[in-house]
């Protein structure tokens, strides 16, 4: 009798320093897809050479539906979903393996574990960070979101969590950093915007402190040394950001 297949699910652009490290922690998949949203290095070429299926879709849809799409490629029982800049580590590994094993109709979640700036955050509210990232893939989808899509859990159903940790190779640079909080200040505006959401600029400096004091203080972040207080202060300002974005729009748009 087969065992139950599982396939890890990589959405990416321009992942090619990523790439083969990511794909090669999940040499246990019985298939990899690498569904692309228009890369200019050469991340086809190296996906292909790691064993992986390589797609595209440079019509970029939003995560939630790009991941939609993706999970159309996949021809196993199991969808693991991992970022290109992400790790499994071999306990998570172990722990995977025994779940398709049991072939349960369920759900997992999975601590993630981020590397910042030189680190490995135990705090600021960042670990354990849980994801939801394994699931039988008739069972279910990623919702229709901008940014920040997430999984739907159908009514009932439990979601169990698995032993070990995903380690997350977040930021290369400082600009590395800057760009993507840019590309997700965006997308939360757009998202916001289309619902016909309003912001203001005190809006935006009241949940900036507030994220602040939540991740150094109340998270402890503290405790993760100057790493800690660098990524408080960091993310505070893209908390900023994305309200000021929204309240620029708004703005500009009264103004003409």
């Amino acid at each position: 009798m087969s065992h139950p297949s599982l396939a890890v699910v990589i959405i990416a652009k321009n992942e090619a320093d990523n790439l083969a490290e990511c794909i090669a922690s999940a040499d246990f998949a019985d298939q990899v897809v690498v569904f692309d949203s228009g890369s200019s290095d050469n991340s086809q070429q190296i996906a292909e050479q790691a064993g992986a299926e390589f797609h595209q879709n440079t019509e970029w849809p939003g995560f939630g539906r790009q991941r939609q799409l993706a999970q159309q490629k996949v021809r196993c029982d199991w969808c693991l979903w991992l970022d290109a800049d992400e790790r499994v580590s071999p306990e998570l590994a172990q722990s995977i393996k025994q779940a398709i094993a049991a072939d349960q109709s369920a759900i997992y979640q999975i601590a993630r574990k981020s590397w910042v700036f030189g680190r490995f955050l135990e705090h600021c509210g960042w670990y354990p960070d849980w994801v939801i990232r394994l699931h039988p893939t008739g069972l279910t989808q990623y919702d229709d979101a901008l940014v920040h899509e997430k999984l739907q859990i159908p009514q009932g159903q439990q979601v169990q969590k698995l032993q070990g940790d995903l380690l997350h190779y977040t930021y290369e640079s400082m600009e590395h950093y800057l760009v993507k909080s840019a590309g997700y200040a965006r997308a939360w505006a757009d998202q916001r915007q289309a619902r016909g959401k309003k912001s203001s600029l005190g809006q935006g400096v009241l949940h900036a402190v507030g994220c602040f004091c939540k991740m150094y203080l109340l998270k402890r972040g503290f405790l993760d040394g100057k790493q800690g207080f660098l990524i408080s202060v960091l993310s505070a300002h893209s908390t900023f950001v994305k309200y000021a974005d929204l309240w620029v729009r708004d703005n500009d748009s009264r103004s003409q």
